[in-house]
């Protein structure tokens, strides 16, 4: 039987530099450079930063990162999937862990940044709760930015 786990970890790790290659080679993919707003893993390695990373048998699946932006509010940043796990529920096992860490750490709103061409990861953020705003902070001027926001608290 696997189990399937998400927990605080560092971005550093060699098996966790993959996953995040693979999540930039895919926004890319999808965005010009100009419009792919991902953290790097010096961002990622900070102390407003929580890292989470979904294993399933010590193989890494995904990851997400909670950034404290202050004042109650946390942004969702760097959640990827890996193809190989896309559609077994690793996302949500992600978002609910996320949320989980937010609520322990005194963040009431969480709000995100995706884009047009990532349906599946809209889908995915409103099936979890999560409602469109007005682009915010970074994101104002990208017309392929997607913005969503959700109360947790």
């Amino acid at each position: 039987m696997t189990v399937l786990t998400v927990r605080i970890e560092s971005p550093r790790q060699d098996d966790v530099l993959h996953l995040l290659q693979q999540g930039d080679d895919y926004g890319l993919s999808l965005y010009p450079a100009e419009n792919y707003h991902a953290l790097d893993v010096d961002d990622l390695d900070q102390p407003d930063v929580t890292f989470l990373v979904a294993r399933e048998d010590g193989t890494a699946l995904g990851t997400v990162a909670l950034v404290d932006a202050g004042d109650g509010i946390g942004e969702v940043k760097r959640m990827f999937v890996s193809d190989a796990a896309r559609g077994l529920g690793v996302g949500t096992r992600l978002l609910d862990a996320l949320h989980d860490r937010a609520r322990a750490v005194g963040i009431g709103t969480v709000r995100l940044e995706t884009g047009l061409p990532q349906a599946a990861a809209i889908a995915l953020y409103r099936k979890a709760g999560y409602a469109d705003i007005p682009r915010f902070g970074p994101y104002v001027d990208d017309p392929t930015s997607v913005c969503m926001e959700q109360q947790l608290v």
